[in-house]
């Protein structure tokens, strides 16, 4: 493969954003590794691809980033099929109206939205270096006040509510942001909020709450290919400051009281423990 071909990594790439993403930057010549849980979806994007004309850009990697266990894995089949990543898009996510805990006792919500996404960053920074013109595109909800990290109960063991973990998630990605870029800022960040999107699998979902979002949708959602357009040229055109933050097409301040370094710090600590102590425990849990 040519030293002028991208590879782009895409954490959520079988479904909305994320496979619009793929399906765009193998469109655009780039190789894509799309990680997902759902091996018929892998299989869909893939074949679409071939569809398209463009046979073998695509490769899906399963794993289910809910697990530190899979993400960590995720990273190892990324490394060994490439020495450099380009682009690493972040937007594993899933909604779950009750708390769900996974087999390495964390909260899912937590684990899939904010820790896969700090893992998939750390675990692959040396192949971005190697890159250049390297940038993760992180989406998540910058830009949006709502919502804390809960210090003192991170996995939300004792008041769950599926907003309150979306929130969390999310802040909890405006302060990796900014904790990459203190400690990284050879390789651009960008937090990105795309606004209500026709997007993501809803399958999860109550069947009231899935009508009721999909008629809003319908009057309000910004279509798939509107929102994921700033991604698919963020890849081609990095910022060039070590953090970007964006809510639709509004550049954000990062004096923005959610992106705090401070507090970025300090979750940057509670995560590496939480890693640490999902790592020791996996054993025992399988």
């Amino acid at each position: 493969m040519g030293a002028d071909i991208r590879t782009v990594v895409v954490s959520g790439g079988t479904d909305g954003m994320g496979r619009a993403l793929a399906l765009a930057r193998a469109a655009r010549g780039d190789r894509v590794l799309a990680i997902g849980s759902n091996p018929a979806k892998g299989t869909a994007l893939v074949a679409d691809a071939a569809r398209d004309g463009l046979p073998g850009s695509v490769e899906f990697l399963r794993a289910d980033l809910t697990t530190v266990h899979d993400a960590d894995a995720a990273v190892r089949a990324v490394l060994e099929r490439t020495e450099r990543v380009d682009a690493l898009a972040l937007l594993a996510n899933r909604q779950a109206p009750h708390r769900v805990e996974t087999v390495e006792h964390l909260e899912a919500t937590f684990a899939l939205y904010y820790l896969s996404r700090a893992v998939l960053g750390g675990g692959l920074m040396p192949a971005l270096r190697r890159s250049p013109a390297p940038v993760i595109l992180n989406v998540a909800g910058v830009g949006i006040t709502k919502g804390r990290v809960h210090w003192d109960d991170p996995q939300l063991s004792t008041h769950y509510g599926m907003v309150e973990a979306q929130l969390q998630a999310a802040r909890a990605n405006d302060l990796l942001g900014v904790r990459h870029a203190e400690r990284s800022p050879e390789v651009p960040y960008v937090l990105y909020h795309p606004g209500f999107t026709r997007s993501g699998d809803l399958s999860v979902l109550p069947a009231a709450m899935r009508a009721a979002i999909r008629a809003a949708a319908r009057v309000s959602a910004r279509p798939v290919e509107e929102s994921v357009a700033p991604l698919v040229e963020y890849v081609d055109a990095p910022p060039a400051a070590p953090l970007a933050a964006r809510d639709r097409d509004e550049i954000l301040p990062l004096t923005l009281p959610t992106l705090d370094p401070g507090d970025a710090r300090r979750l940057g600590e509670l995560t590496d423990a939480i890693l640490e102590r999902a790592r020791a425990d996996r054993p025992a849990a399988r």
